[in-house]
């Protein structure tokens, strides 16, 4: 008798496949639930989310071009270049051409960036909160574990 396979309904191909049970479903579920909360909050202290990766992105690396920038917001070239010279308008960045390639223009936070990103952390913390209770630091760093190896997997 012919041993039957066992079910995969993570599996979109599989005939037995469950959206509830496809991590994918999950992670989009999660991104957009989050997405509409930052949105709610940013909004409070007069700032979006495009404005609030830049000024993430800037005070974890200090000063970073608009190219890196634009990898780790995981956005257009174009569309940085618009949002930077708009937070530059509003005196939260500074911009530079960088000594070692004129091409390169490096973005660096002022002051005002700086209160602007406490302002945001400050209107934002409950979001975080909320979304890790119940989960353990070692539950963090297993889901952070995974999802890196998924989004290694998916960049092959």
């Amino acid at each position: 008798m012919p041993t039957k396979k066992p079910s995969a309904p993570h599996k979109p191909s599989s005939p037995d496949f469950h959206r509830e049970d496809f991590p994918f479903y999950w992670v989009a579920q999660v991104h957009a639930l989050y997405g509409v909360e930052m949105e709610r909050a940013l909004k409070s202290v007069d700032c979006d989310i495009p404005t609030w990766r830049v000024l993430a992105i800037l005070h974890q690396q200090g000063t970073s071009s608009v190219s890196d920038i634009a990898t780790h917001a995981v956005a257009k070239l174009s569309t940085v270049t618009r949002i930077v010279y708009r937070m530059k308008d509003e005196g939260l960045v500074t911009t530079a051409t960088a000594a070692h390639d004129g091409r390169v223009t490096e973005v660096t936070l002022t002051q005002a960036g700086e209160r602007a990103m406490q302002r945001v952390k400050d209107a934002t913390n409950g979001i975080f909160e909320r979304s890790f209770a119940g989960l353990t630091p070692a539950k963090i760093a297993k889901l952070n574990e995974l999802l890196q190896i998924l989004f290694s997997n998916l960049s092959t």
